[in-house]
């Protein structure tokens, strides 16, 4: 557990709606979660961080593959999830095995190539063996999954496209009661992680053909330094980098609308939270934002693979009166991926017999 991400965030609600749960992680990054935070006494960490991303992938594989994770054969259900925790299954025989998918490993399939294009020709070596070490093991595991969930119809797709395998859908939660409409002020805003694949820097360039629209750009991540210069000396477009959850909160609830354009995302609670907040969202035709996102309804989806013209095109459709007449359209839509939704449909999986969970899986799937 790394960051504050929607994968953390799902794992963590399941947890504390279901108090008989424990929970076992590759590592923990404290600096990020407080002791209270992570279920104290029900969680277990296999090993502990590293600053070298390819190395915390093996070293975390080589955890759960280890006799540190044998405990896994204890229980008589076990949910998986993350590019490496699969591999601890292993560790037991069939039945009770459960895989909630946020997606296939994105640098390992369909953004492959993308991620070997993105970094410098040295290090391209280095990620293809990287590759060529988790892949087997990773479809190895997915082999001996008795049920696949995944997070999106998008994801699901790809399960099957990828590791030809069926699956349910069962959305993440969104904590709905948290995020509130407080006022419409005068700024448009991006809370997506600043890297290149989440096209962030699409939306700052589209602020800067319209100097009288304001941006806050609420996020961090590895792109953030060099939008910085690009977008030095617009004064309407400001970063704020990572934020504290209230002060997101509070930047959300006082928006115009929000801008979400990620490259064939995988579900994306960001939008869903932006709709709890009674705010639309321009989003992109693409992925999981489809899934959500209804244009017309609760924002405004811009074409597959968008330039900068469709961005400016569409923010200036999103004008404020529009923005709030969409508030109610929002808030409901947003309703139908609430916590409590997600922890209902879980429980359901948990508690049956092993014999039902075939039959209970087809009830709760939302695909």
């Amino acid at each position: 557990m790394l960051v504050k991400g929607g994968a953390e965030s799902l794992t963590l609600t399941l947890c504390e709606g279901s108090p008989d749960i424990d929970l076992m992680v590759g590592f923990v990054d404290h600096n990020c979660f407080t002791a209270p935070s992570l279920i104290k006494g029900r969680l277990s960490e296999l090993t502990t961080a590293t600053s070298i991303q390819g190395w915390q992938s093996i070293k975390m594989a080589l955890a759960f593959e280890s006799g540190r994770a044998k405990s896994v054969r204890d229980y008589e259900k076990v949910i998986f999830s993350g590019s490496v925790a699969p591999v601890a299954v292993k560790h037991r025989g069939s039945g009770g095995n459960i895989l909630y998918c946020h997606t296939p490993p994105r640098f390992i399939y369909d953004l492959k190539d993308h991620y070997l294009s993105s970094i410098p020709l040295w290090q391209r070596p280095l990620l293809s063996a990287l590759i060529a070490y988790l892949r087997p093991k990773y479809e190895a595991s997915i082999s001996k999954m008795d049920l696949l969930i995944a997070n999106s119809v998008n994801v699901q797709r790809r399960i099957k496209h990828f590791l030809g395998r069926d699956s349910i859908v069962v959305y993440p939660p969104c904590h709905v009661d948290k995020y509130t409409w407080v006022s419409q002020q005068d700024f448009y805003l991006s809370t997506a992680r600043v890297e290149p694949y989440k096209r962030v820097r699409l939306i700052v360039e589209a602020f800067m053909q319209m100097p009288d629209k304001k941006l806050v750009v609420a996020s961090g991540g590895s792109d953030l330094a060099s939008l910085h210069e690009l977008a030095k000396g617009y004064n309407n477009i400001e970063f704020t980098g990572w934020c504290e959850e209230q002060q997101l909160h509070d930047l959300m609830g006082n928006c115009v609308a929000t801008l979400y354009l990620p490259m064939d995302e995988d579900f994306g609670i960001s939008p869903v939270e932006s709709m709890a907040a009674g705010k639309p969202v321009i989003g992109v035709n693409e992925g999981g934002v489809q899934e959500t996102v209804i244009d017309g309804q609760t924002g405004i989806l811009c074409p597959a693979d968008p330039s900068v013209e469709d961005i400016v095109a569409s923010i200036n459709t999103m004008s404020p009166e529009y923005a709030l007449s969409l508030r109610n359209n929002c808030e409901q839509r947003a309703a139908l991926f609430s916590a409590d939704i997600f922890v209902d449909k879980m429980k359901q999986l948990l508690d049956c017999d092993l014999a039902d969970m075939a039959d209970v899986a087809a009830v709760v799937d939302a695909g």
